[in-house]
Protein backbone atom coordinates (compact mmCIF):
# COMPACT_ATOMS: atom_id res chain seq x y z
CA UNK A 1 0.00 0.00 0.00
CA UNK A 2 1.26 3.70 -0.80
CA UNK A 3 2.81 5.31 2.16
CA UNK A 4 3.82 8.68 1.10
CA UNK A 5 4.67 11.96 3.16
CA UNK A 6 5.35 15.76 1.88
CA UNK A 7 6.60 18.09 3.97
CA UNK A 8 5.08 21.46 3.97
CA UNK A 9 5.49 24.86 5.23
CA UNK A 10 3.16 26.24 8.16
CA UNK A 11 -0.19 27.96 7.69
CA UNK A 12 -2.27 25.68 4.96
CA UNK A 13 -4.85 22.96 7.21
CA UNK A 14 -2.62 20.37 6.98
CA UNK A 15 -4.78 16.70 6.26
CA UNK A 16 -3.75 13.10 5.77
CA UNK A 17 -5.87 11.32 3.36
CA UNK A 18 -6.77 7.69 4.46
CA UNK A 19 -8.83 4.95 1.99
CA UNK A 20 -7.73 1.99 0.41
CA UNK A 21 -8.68 2.48 -3.16
CA UNK A 22 -5.40 4.23 -5.07
CA UNK A 23 -8.08 6.61 -7.33
CA UNK A 24 -9.72 8.03 -4.52
CA UNK A 25 -6.68 9.13 -2.92
CA UNK A 26 -5.38 10.79 -5.91
CA UNK A 27 -8.85 12.43 -6.61
CA UNK A 28 -8.86 13.53 -3.11
CA UNK A 29 -5.20 14.91 -3.23
CA UNK A 30 -5.77 17.30 -5.96
CA UNK A 31 -9.02 18.33 -4.98
CA UNK A 32 -7.66 19.69 -1.59
CA UNK A 33 -4.38 20.89 -3.06
CA UNK A 34 -6.13 22.83 -5.45
CA UNK A 35 -7.61 25.11 -2.23
CA UNK A 36 -4.83 27.93 -1.00
CA UNK A 37 -5.72 26.89 2.60
CA UNK A 38 -5.65 23.28 2.58
CA UNK A 39 -2.34 20.84 2.03
CA UNK A 40 -2.25 17.57 2.03
CA UNK A 41 0.84 16.09 3.81
CA UNK A 42 0.53 12.46 3.64
CA UNK A 43 -1.52 9.25 2.16
CA UNK A 44 -2.22 6.42 3.94
CA UNK A 45 -3.97 3.05 2.41
CA UNK A 46 -4.62 1.05 5.34
CA UNK A 47 -5.80 2.05 9.43
CA UNK A 48 -2.50 1.18 10.51
CA UNK A 49 -0.44 3.50 7.73
CA UNK A 50 -3.25 6.67 8.98
CA UNK A 51 -1.94 6.32 12.58
CA UNK A 52 1.75 5.93 11.95
CA UNK A 53 1.28 9.06 9.73
CA UNK A 54 -0.55 10.82 12.16
CA UNK A 55 1.64 10.29 14.65
CA UNK A 56 4.69 11.39 12.56
CA UNK A 57 3.30 14.47 10.55
CA UNK A 58 0.78 15.56 13.22
CA UNK A 59 -1.91 16.88 10.85
CA UNK A 60 -4.96 19.19 11.52
CA UNK A 61 -7.30 16.81 10.22
CA UNK A 62 -7.44 13.19 8.59
CA UNK A 63 -9.72 12.09 5.82
CA UNK A 64 -10.74 8.93 7.06
CA UNK A 65 -12.42 5.87 5.17
CA UNK A 66 -14.16 3.66 7.51
CA UNK A 67 -13.60 0.24 5.69
CA UNK A 68 -10.16 -0.59 4.77
CA UNK A 69 -7.85 -3.35 5.17
CA UNK A 70 -5.77 -4.61 8.38
CA UNK A 71 -6.76 -1.93 10.74
CA UNK A 72 -9.89 -0.40 9.52
CA UNK A 73 -10.98 3.24 10.12
CA UNK A 74 -12.58 2.87 13.19
CA UNK A 75 -10.06 1.14 15.02
CA UNK A 76 -7.67 3.96 13.26
CA UNK A 77 -9.22 6.24 15.35
CA UNK A 78 -9.53 4.66 18.60
CA UNK A 79 -5.84 4.88 18.54
CA UNK A 80 -5.61 8.48 17.06
CA UNK A 81 -7.80 9.52 20.15
CA UNK A 82 -6.36 7.86 22.78
CA UNK A 83 -2.81 8.99 21.69
CA UNK A 84 -3.73 12.63 22.32
CA UNK A 85 -6.67 14.79 23.41
CA UNK A 86 -6.43 17.49 21.82
CA UNK A 87 -4.83 15.85 18.77
CA UNK A 88 -6.50 15.60 14.75
CA UNK A 89 -9.94 16.29 13.80
CA UNK A 90 -11.01 13.01 12.41
CA UNK A 91 -13.45 13.66 9.11
CA UNK A 92 -14.78 10.60 7.77
CA UNK A 93 -15.74 9.66 4.62
CA UNK A 94 -18.11 7.45 4.04
CA UNK A 95 -21.11 5.39 1.73
CA UNK A 96 -23.53 5.84 4.95
CA UNK A 97 -25.97 3.77 3.20
CA UNK A 98 -23.45 0.46 3.36
CA UNK A 99 -22.12 2.01 6.67
CA UNK A 100 -23.48 1.15 9.93
CA UNK A 101 -20.79 2.04 12.25
CA UNK A 102 -22.31 6.00 12.58
CA UNK A 103 -22.35 5.97 16.22
CA UNK A 104 -19.33 3.67 16.78
CA UNK A 105 -17.67 6.27 14.68
CA UNK A 106 -18.80 9.22 16.59
CA UNK A 107 -17.80 7.70 20.35
CA UNK A 108 -14.46 6.71 18.54
CA UNK A 109 -13.86 10.38 17.90
CA UNK A 110 -14.88 11.54 14.45
CA UNK A 111 -15.73 15.42 13.85
CA UNK A 112 -18.11 14.34 10.98
CA UNK A 113 -18.69 12.90 8.13
CA UNK A 114 -19.10 13.48 4.12
CA UNK A 115 -20.90 11.39 1.72
CA UNK A 116 -18.10 10.43 -0.92
CA UNK A 117 -20.18 11.51 -3.81
CA UNK A 118 -20.81 15.08 -2.20
CA UNK A 119 -19.73 18.02 -4.52
CA UNK A 120 -16.28 18.64 -4.46
CA UNK A 121 -16.57 21.81 -2.59
CA UNK A 122 -18.56 20.72 0.15
CA UNK A 123 -16.07 18.31 0.96
CA UNK A 124 -13.19 21.58 1.29
CA UNK A 125 -15.72 22.92 3.42
CA UNK A 126 -16.16 20.03 5.50
CA UNK A 127 -12.42 19.95 6.16
CA UNK A 128 -12.46 23.53 7.25
CA UNK A 129 -15.36 23.24 9.59
CA UNK A 130 -13.64 19.98 10.86
CA UNK A 131 -10.33 21.81 11.24
CA UNK A 132 -11.98 24.11 13.54
CA UNK A 133 -13.33 21.79 15.97
CA UNK A 134 -16.61 22.16 14.75
CA UNK A 135 -18.60 19.16 14.23
CA UNK A 136 -19.85 18.52 10.87
CA UNK A 137 -23.46 17.15 11.29
CA UNK A 138 -26.16 18.70 8.74
CA UNK A 139 -29.67 18.02 9.40
CA UNK A 140 -29.71 15.34 6.12
CA UNK A 141 -26.75 13.38 8.25
CA UNK A 142 -27.97 13.75 11.44
CA UNK A 143 -31.11 12.35 10.37
CA UNK A 144 -29.21 9.18 8.66
CA UNK A 145 -27.65 8.97 11.95
CA UNK A 146 -30.66 9.07 14.28
CA UNK A 147 -31.71 6.28 12.07
CA UNK A 148 -28.89 3.93 12.51
CA UNK A 149 -29.02 4.93 16.68
CA UNK A 150 -32.64 3.99 16.70
CA UNK A 151 -32.14 0.20 15.02
CA UNK A 152 -29.49 -0.12 17.73
CA UNK A 153 -30.66 -2.16 21.37
CA UNK A 154 -30.97 0.63 24.14
CA UNK A 155 -28.47 -0.13 26.74
CA UNK A 156 -28.15 1.46 30.43
CA UNK A 157 -25.52 4.81 30.53
CA UNK A 158 -24.08 6.54 33.58
CA UNK A 159 -25.00 9.82 32.14
CA UNK A 160 -27.16 10.97 35.39
CA UNK A 161 -25.03 13.23 37.52
CA UNK A 162 -23.56 14.97 34.01
CA UNK A 163 -27.38 15.76 33.36
CA UNK A 164 -28.22 17.41 36.55
CA UNK A 165 -25.40 19.36 36.29
CA UNK A 166 -27.17 20.86 33.17
CA UNK A 167 -29.06 24.50 33.03
CA UNK A 168 -32.39 24.19 31.24
CA UNK A 169 -31.09 26.67 28.48
CA UNK A 170 -28.63 24.25 28.40
CA UNK A 171 -30.09 21.12 27.59
CA UNK A 172 -32.49 23.12 25.21
CA UNK A 173 -29.35 24.16 22.95
CA UNK A 174 -28.17 20.27 23.42
CA UNK A 175 -30.98 19.01 21.90
CA UNK A 176 -30.82 21.91 19.13
CA UNK A 177 -26.94 20.54 18.43
CA UNK A 178 -28.44 16.82 18.75
CA UNK A 179 -30.77 18.13 15.67
CA UNK A 180 -27.93 19.15 13.71
CA UNK A 181 -28.30 22.73 13.63
CA UNK A 182 -26.01 25.86 13.53
CA UNK A 183 -25.15 28.55 16.02
CA UNK A 184 -27.03 30.67 14.21
CA UNK A 185 -30.43 28.72 13.64
CA UNK A 186 -29.97 28.24 17.51
CA UNK A 187 -29.75 31.59 18.51
CA UNK A 188 -32.77 32.38 16.01
CA UNK A 189 -34.96 29.06 17.57
CA UNK A 190 -34.20 30.01 21.11
CA UNK A 191 -34.00 33.77 20.61
CA UNK A 192 -30.86 34.64 21.80
CA UNK A 193 -27.41 35.64 20.38
CA UNK A 194 -25.00 33.52 18.47
CA UNK A 195 -22.51 34.87 21.05
CA UNK A 196 -24.36 33.40 23.81
CA UNK A 197 -24.63 30.55 21.79
CA UNK A 198 -21.74 29.61 21.74
CA UNK A 199 -21.50 30.68 25.39
CA UNK A 200 -23.35 27.74 26.54
CA UNK A 201 -21.89 25.33 24.27
CA UNK A 202 -18.24 26.09 25.38
CA UNK A 203 -20.22 25.15 29.01
CA UNK A 204 -21.68 21.75 27.67
CA UNK A 205 -18.58 20.45 26.48
CA UNK A 206 -17.08 21.57 29.70
CA UNK A 207 -19.35 19.81 31.73
CA UNK A 208 -19.85 16.92 29.43
CA UNK A 209 -16.27 16.45 28.79
CA UNK A 210 -16.78 16.10 25.47
CA UNK A 211 -14.14 17.00 22.77
CA UNK A 212 -16.65 18.45 20.45
CA UNK A 213 -20.07 18.94 18.87
CA UNK A 214 -19.90 15.19 18.12
CA UNK A 215 -19.71 13.91 20.81
CA UNK A 216 -22.56 16.13 22.46
CA UNK A 217 -24.52 14.54 19.84
CA UNK A 218 -23.47 10.84 21.32
CA UNK A 219 -24.07 11.83 24.60
CA UNK A 220 -27.88 13.57 23.92
CA UNK A 221 -28.79 10.53 22.29
CA UNK A 222 -27.19 7.86 24.67
CA UNK A 223 -28.59 9.90 27.74
CA UNK A 224 -32.00 10.45 26.22
CA UNK A 225 -32.12 14.10 26.67
CA UNK A 226 -33.62 13.39 22.52
CA UNK A 227 -34.79 9.85 21.23
CA UNK A 228 -34.95 8.61 18.09
CA UNK A 229 -38.49 10.07 16.37
CA UNK A 230 -38.71 12.82 18.93
CA UNK A 231 -37.23 15.16 16.58
CA UNK A 232 -36.52 15.06 12.62
CA UNK A 233 -33.34 16.79 12.25
CA UNK A 234 -34.61 19.48 10.47
CA UNK A 235 -33.49 22.77 10.55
Amino acid sequence: MPDTAVPVAPGPIRVVIADDEALVRAGFRVLVDSASDLTVVGEAGTGGEAVRLTRELRPDVVLMDIRMPVMDGLEAMQHIAADSADGPHVLIVTTFDQDEHVFRALRSGAGGFILKDSPPEQLLHAIRVVARGDALLTPSITRRMISVFARQPAAPTPHSNALTALTDREREVLEHIAAGRSNAEIGAALYISVATVKTHVGRLLTKLRARDRAQLVVFAYESGVVVPGGTDGSA
